[in-house]
């Protein structure tokens, strides 16, 4: 019975029959866009460099969610507090201590590690309604502790005064510089997420998820296991609020607020929530018309993101990510009318 977990994890989750192009051919895509995105900088102005950097930091961070939502059957709507976590920390040691990439990057990561664990004990003990309002009131307790501790997080002005991130002792002043440092932590970020998910601790989500009673009749325990994807995901949204607070140098209470975490959830039901890539396209349309288009839409980009979300649930139900489905359906359907004789 349990074959039937290293079965789903092999797969993805997927089902069905039919030959799958080398591993080799898959990888092809993804590293023409890699390559794509390093040159970006050669290519795009200071500032689309700078917006291509905020959609690779919003991306992390809804992969992150992804895990959750998609992954393990976990809507949350406070995923946003382990983001602020994250960037207020990575702000705070740069500012006291050192603005040395890595370290803002690990502590930005452990901070939000240590404040998914201290919560998720609790809210995955919860499903449902239950336990989308426990994570909806832990994100409120965050952006009221932002607001409330001036002292420290600078209240609802912001943690302003961040100094330039370094790499090796360099400060990176440079928009395509800080572009590549982004970049370089979301490959990897993204990387250790696709291995979890690929994983048989990703397969094991993946049957909780779809079938829960019968993961635990086989000895599962969804606690754990659920546990261990909301501490994951805790963890990579404190490494994507680091980036932020790298990137604009500014903290503000917005980030650990319902609205973030709102757009997140936005982000991968556009993309197609359980494919992990399909929330980056998703990221990618938030932040464009959120900071891209948003002064020249006049102040209606939410009502803009609202009508691409409402248009995206009737006629993309399955988010970007469908589309892949649909055209690989479409190719096998074209290859076994040519067997057929």
């Amino acid at each position: 019975m349990e074959s039937i977990v290293a079965d789903t994890a092999a797969t993805g989750g997927r089902r069905g029959g039919g030959r799958r192009p080398s591993s080799l051919l898959r990888a092809v895509p993804a590293v023409v866009v890699l390559v794509l995105l390093v040159a970006a900088p050669f290519v795009l102005a200071p500032f689309a460099t700078t917006v291509l950097g905020r959609i690779l930091v919003f991306a992390l961070f809804a992969v992150s969610l992804d895990l959750l939502v998609g992954v393990t059957g976990l809507p949350s709507l406070g995923h946003a507090a382990y983001f602020g976590v994250g960037a207020y920390t990575a702000g705070i040691v740069a500012i006291e201590v050192t603005s040395e990439g890595l370290v803002l990057v690990l502590v930005a990561g452990l901070a939000g590690a240590v404040a998914a664990a201290a919560t998720g004990w609790l809210a995955v003990r919860s499903s449902g309604v239950f336990f989308l309002m426990l994570t909806l009131a832990v994100g409120e307790i965050v952006y009221q502790l932002t607001t409330t501790l001036d002292s420290v997080t600078g209240g609802s002005n912001g943690l302003y005064g961040i100094p330039a991130v370094r790499v090796g002792g360099t400060a990176l002043t440079l928009a395509g510089y800080v572009y590549w440092f982004v970049l370089a932590v979301f490959v990897l970020g993204f990387t250790a997420l696709w291995l979890v998910s690929r994983s048989p601790v990703g397969g094991a989500l993946r049957g909780i998820r779809d079938n829960e009673p019968r993961m635990r009749s086989l000895g599962y325990s969804p606690f754990r296991y659920k546990y261990v994807a909301f501490v994951i995901a805790g963890a990579v949204a404190g490494v994507a609020g680091g980036l932020f607070a790298v990137q604009v140098r500014l903290v503000t209470p917005t980030e650990a607020g319902f609205t973030t975490g709102a757009l997140a959830l936005l982000a991968v039901i556009l993309g197609g929530a359980g494919s992990l890539w399909g929330p980056v396209l998703g990221a990618a349309v938030v932040v464009l018309v959120r900071d891209a288009l948003g002064p020249t839409l006049e102040g209606h980009g939410p009502l803009v993101l609202g009508i691409v979300f409402v248009l995206a649930v009737y006629l993309l139900p399955r988010g970007f990510a469908g589309l892949a489905g649909i055209s690989a359906a479409v190719q096998r359907r074209r290859a076994a009318s040519r067997r057929t004789p």
